[in-house]
Parts: C-alpha cells; structure tokens; sequence
C-alpha cells in the first residue's frame, strides 16, 4: 500500500527543511492535535494518536539535503515514512511525504483512510513552518 502525501512548497531551504527533519523531535510540531504521547529515544521515536496504538518509528535512511527516511521499528507492521525534499530557492524547498507498506488487504482497507489523513495532517503542518 502506498499513500503520497501533496506536493507542498515550504518557506525554509533545503538544507534547513532537511536538518529540521533529521531532528526527530521536531516531528511533535508536525504531529496532529489528538497526539497523547510523544518521546523520542535515541534514532526513533514514538507516538500515540488517541484512539490508536503506540508506533515508534525509527530513523532508516538520510540522504543529504533531499530525503529523509523513517520506517516502524516493529517488524510485524513493515513500513516507511519518507520526506523528499527539493530546492525551489535559496529560501523555499518544495517536500513530498510517501508512506509505503507491504500490509495485508485486509489491515491496508482498515488503516488507509486513518492513515491517509496523518499523511495530510504532517503535510499541512510542514507547510506551515
């Protein structure tokens, strides 16, 4: 299952939208009104949405200034979390999340409109930065 997340233009270049991104705390500005927790540990971090369980998600990948790549730290539900990122300007970067999975159908029909929303919700808020 994959759910991409709009094509948004951010005020911050990228460089800056990059290292905000690899500063996984930074990540409670971008989560959604409804977070109960949130800590990060190390390379991950963990969070909860009221009404859903508890996901850590731990730092996979970083590729200088145009990706950043987190994937659950649990193998039972494979999946990531990426950020591209591209230069517009010295001050502006345009950012795409992407979250990838290989979930069952069944858990995929469950989880996509919950997660599709999380999806918009992280992408409006990077947009406000």
């Amino acid at each position: 299952m994959n759910i991409e997340g709009n094509s948004i233009t951010v005020n911050k270049s990228q460089e800056d939208l990059y290292n905000f991104l690899i500063q996984l705390e930074n990540f409670k500005q971008l989560m959604p009104e409804n977070t109960e927790k949130f800590e990060v540990d190390g390379d991950s971090f963990i969070f909860g949405l009221k009404g859903m369980p508890e996901i850590r998600l731990v730092m996979k990948e970083k590729t200088e200034y145009s990706n950043v790549t987190l994937g659950a730290a649990s193998s039972k539900l494979p999946f990531t979390l990426a950020a591209d990122i591209n230069s517009i300007s010295e001050n502006q970067s345009n950012v795409q999340l992407k979250f990838e999975s290989s979930f069952n159908p069944m858990m995929a029909m469950m989880v996509k409109k919950p997660l599709t929303n999380f999806i918009n919700t992280l992408t409006e808020n990077l947009e406000k930065l």
